[in-house]
């Protein structure tokens, strides 16, 4: 009888080794490496007139006290924060302020001798000659930098015809290759999908304070707008059939 036991005990262990084997096999051959699997990419270009224009304004003060020349780059600031709102409109130009900072000017032997500081304001926004010509209104704040960029709405839609094409490259790319390697079609296993923006021309521009002084009192500042291109690509894996 203790033998009966044995042996029926022998056989389970056997067929329970021979499942486990079976669903080991099965398990290799799901995780095997699939087949006739190409990756490729594409890519999509827009080019688009850049349409926010965004030009900053700097104060700079230099005093002997701290308090001296904090109070002279706030009243600079005020004036030209105060004549900017007055024509400020939401999307067309909008009115912010920047850094404001302080710091002491040292003597060769280490000592405080003065304080200098330096306040910005920065208006943007799509209506370039109410940009610029307040911006060259601003009499106690002077121009420091302009650049060029793109709106959401803009990039938006730029974007998106960027990746359309880039999405249809990709595609063609994929039908063509599954024919020349003697494939009726394909399968998509995985795909991403990114992008960018570059400047073709140059975004903006930092002016000397000879250039600053050289513009008459209410003169609007020059501009002109560059291009920008979106850049969308998508890359992935397809499995030719």
């Amino acid at each position: 009888m203790k033998n009966a036991i044995r042996l029926v005990a022998a056989s389970a262990l056997l067929a329970s080794a021979g499942a486990v084997f079976a669903q080991n096999g099965a398990a290799v051959a799901v995780a095997a490496e699939p087949r006739n699997v190409v990756q490729l990419s594409a890519a999509g270009l827009v080019e688009v007139q850049q349409d926010v224009l965004v030009i900053t304004l700097t104060a700079s003060k230099d005093a002997p006290t701290l308090a001296v020349a904090q109070t002279q780059l706030k009243q600079a600031l005020d004036a030209a924060l105060t004549e900017a709102k007055a024509s400020a409109q939401a999307g067309q130009m909008d009115v912010t302020t920047g850094s404001f900072s302080l710091s002491p000017r040292y003597s060769k032997d280490q000592k405080i001798v003065g304080w200098q500081g330096q306040a910005e304001l920065t208006l943007q926004g799509r209506d370039f000659a109410r940009i610029t010509t307040v911006a060259g209104k601003l009499q106690t704040m002077a121009v420091s930098n302009v650049m060029f960029t793109l709106s959401r709405e803009s990039r938006a839609k730029a974007e998106s015809e960027a990746q359309s094409q880039a999405i249809e490259q990709f595609k063609s790319r994929a039908g063509e290759l599954s024919k020349a390697f003697g494939f009726a079609g394909y399968g998509l296993r995985e795909v991403s999908v990114s992008g960018q923006g570059i400047s073709v021309a140059p975004m903006g521009m930092r002016l000397s304070r000879e250039k600053m002084m050289s513009f008459s009192a209410d003169a609007p500042v020059p501009v002109q707008p560059g291009r920008e291109q979106v850049s969308i690509s998508v890359s992935g894996t397809v499995q030719m059939r």
